[in-house]
């Protein structure tokens, strides 16, 4: 959605106030472990921009609050598997030989929105090291979040998501969907028989820049939409419009509890 558009859809300013009030309004405290999906355009015309999020965001958990974001980095991935867009199939040698190796301090985030792109620029933010998936964090608990963040499994208790997972944190939905909720990937990784794939992605070996292939699960995200609305069906979630946006708060465990559950019998695996 272009900023004219956006404009256009937006009755007054959203400001760093009336944000920091829906999110209590949500039920975000002082002290909050919180994973945030966001979208900035979705909120309105918001005057900051994703500044002001961020502003409104640290403000709500505090000193001794924690907020998380993803900082996934899709362009380290392997080109073979690009999709939107995919590239000439020539071309996929030349990418792998010449990626540039990952570096959590640079590398960019891919498709997940202004603010987490902010977010992981900041100077007291933490980012973990995975080339793909990585998460950043700030805060009180941002060391523990990111410190583990191994190459395989992605998304697995080993990760970022299940340090969060075992902190019993929040996930804040920002003016996005279920389909968003990177937190369903952990359940996929504690069920049996999910598929796997092949990947690969650039990164530092002992100094040097490589090209490293790997297996995984196969992440699979198209039914997330529907999970989401059956977990909102049985289980309490605060939900309030800030600005423009339809926002959820909710408990990661009880969300990743339920995953696990709602997939084998929902899923053909």
């Amino acid at each position: 959605m272009s900023e004219k558009d956006v404009i256009k859809t937006t009755k007054t300013p959203v400001t760093v106030d009336m944000i920091y009030n829906g999110l209590l309004v949500l039920g975000l405290k002082q002290g909050d472990l919180v994973l945030v999906h966001s979208s900035l355009s979705n909120l309105g015309w918001v005057c900051g921009g994703a500044q002001a999020v961020l502003l409104a965001l640290m403000e709500s958990v505090g000193e001794e609050g924690t907020i998380a974001m993803p900082s996934h980095s899709g362009d380290w991935s392997d080109p073979i598997n690009w999709q939107h867009p995919p590239v000439p199939k020539e071309w996929v040698p030349i990418i792998r030989e010449n990626m540039p190796a990952f570096d959590k301090d640079m590398t960019p985030t891919r498709g997940i929105g202004k603010v987490a792109e902010l977010f992981r620029t900041l100077p007291d933010v933490m980012r973990s090291d995975h080339p793909l998936l990585s998460f950043s964090a700030w805060g009180k608990m941002a060391e523990d979040i990111t410190s583990s963040h191994p190459l395989v499994p992605q998304m697995g208790i080993t990760s970022p998501l299940g340090a969060l997972y075992r902190n019993n944190a929040k996930i804040l939905l920002l003016g996005v969907g279920f389909d968003t909720c990177t937190s369903f990937h952990l359940a996929e990784t504690l069920i049996e028989n999910i598929p796997r794939e092949s990947s690969g992605t650039s990164i530092k070996v002992e100094g040097k820049r490589q090209w490293v292939k790997f297996e995984d699960d196969n992440y699979e995200s198209g039914d997330f939409d529907k999970l989401g609305k059956d977990f909102e069906q049985s289980h309490k979630l605060n939900k309030y419009k800030i600005g423009n946006a339809d926002c959820r708060l909710f408990s990661m465990r009880e969300a990743v509890n339920f995953a696990k559950a709602w997939i084998p019998s929902n899923r053909r695996l």
